[in-house]
């Protein structure tokens, strides 16, 4: 049932597709953490217009598929002069989603920050912005921190969604694959090792800095 020759001829084209599933998901997260960030930070702004923005952006971008947004990007923008490459629709795309999701992680990292520690920086002298910066950014991001690692190995299965517009990553060439050998078993298990793979080994490294950060608070 399982034709592991297949499989291993398969695997140099499965490769290169988990390169560019690596890359989308590298500048997608750049760009979701980042924007998400800021956002978060914005999100304690006092200014009406702002805030309202941010809910309406966070709230539209959670509230439709990503798939209708890599479609999105990918087709309507050329119809108004914006024109880029599957690619990188995928990745402005995907980043974008991740910004919403991430702002939210960090406003939750934020608000579980005692406002004691505001309320010492604005007696120390501390500007919004150094308060923000210094003291509240990072604490909000060791809160959130696994969070974050999580919604990195999102980003990398949900890269699987630029081969709708044709993007050669990971489950696109397991798909030609398919489709040219009619083996759908043996190569979808194949494509499912590697993303399993790659999701492993981000969640492995988050959960070793998180025992090492412990280790050294420890001291």
């Amino acid at each position: 049932m399982i034709d592991y020759e297949l499989m291993w001829s398969s695997l140099p084209a499965l490769l290169q597709g988990a390169c560019i599933t690596i890359q989308i998901t590298i500048f997608a997260s750049c760009i979701g953490y980042v924007l998400g960030i800021f956002f978060g930070l914005l999100e304690e702004s006092k200014n009406f217009l702002v805030k309202s923005f941010l809910r309406i952006y966070v709230s539209t971008i959670r509230g439709t598929p990503m798939l209708i947004q890599i479609l999105f990007i990918f087709f309507v923008l050329p119809q108004i002069g914006v024109k880029i490459n599957a690619t990188f629709s995928a990745i402005v795309a995907i980043g974008l989603n991740s910004s919403a999701y991430v702002s939210q992680i960090i406003r939750s990292g934020i608000l579980a920050i005692g406002p004691g520690q505001v309320e010492a920086a604005k007696t120390l002298g501390l500007t919004k912005v150094q308060t923000m910066l210094h003291i509240v950014l990072p604490q909000a991001i060791k809160n959130s921190f696994f969070a974050l690692g999580n919604e990195l190995v999102t980003l990398i299965k949900d890269s699987s969604l630029a081969s709708i517009i044709g993007v050669m990553e990971l489950t696109k060439e397991g798909s030609v694959i398919r489709s040219r050998t009619y083996d759908a078993f043996s190569v979808l298990l194949m494509v499912a090792l590697i993303y399993l793979v790659l999701t492993s080994s981000v969640t492995f490294f988050f959960e070793l800095y998180a025992k090492r950060m412990k280790a050294q608070c420890s001291k």
